[in-house]
């Protein structure tokens, strides 16, 4: 079993940047894809941004150009700055982790991000 720990959030106003961060624990050898989906009051949840231990990434066309997902593989911890914040990046932000980017079988309980207006 892999257990992830997200800190990070809280609120900020739009324009504004914040950093989240997860760690993973436990059994870490079978993770190669870390990343981050979102959840805003009544949407579903979607993809933020993955990266792969090889360091490849991937991000939803709403954030490209203003998050950015990197990670620590001593660390076992995965980071998603976010920057130029606006209120639709309001959500619950869940770290997810998987062997894969299409099989994320691990899931954080999640942060709250608040942009404000």
């Amino acid at each position: 079993q892999v257990q992830l720990v997200e800190s990070g959030g809280g609120l900020v106003q739009a324009g504004g940047s914040l950093r989240v961060s997860c760690a993973a624990s436990g059994t870490i050898f079978s993770i190669n894809a870390m990343g981050w989906y979102r959840q805003a009051p009544g949407k579903q949840r979607e993809l933020v941004a993955i990266i792969t231990s090889g360091g490849s990434t991937t991000y939803a066309d709403s954030v490209k150009g203003r998050f950015t997902i990197s990670r620590d593989n001593a660390k076992n911890t995965v980071y998603l700055q976010m920057n130029s914040l606006k209120p639709e990046d309001t959500a619950v932000y869940y770290c997810t982790a998987g062997s894969h980017p299409r099989i994320m079988d691990y899931w954080g309980k999640g942060t709250l991000v608040t942009v404000s207006s």
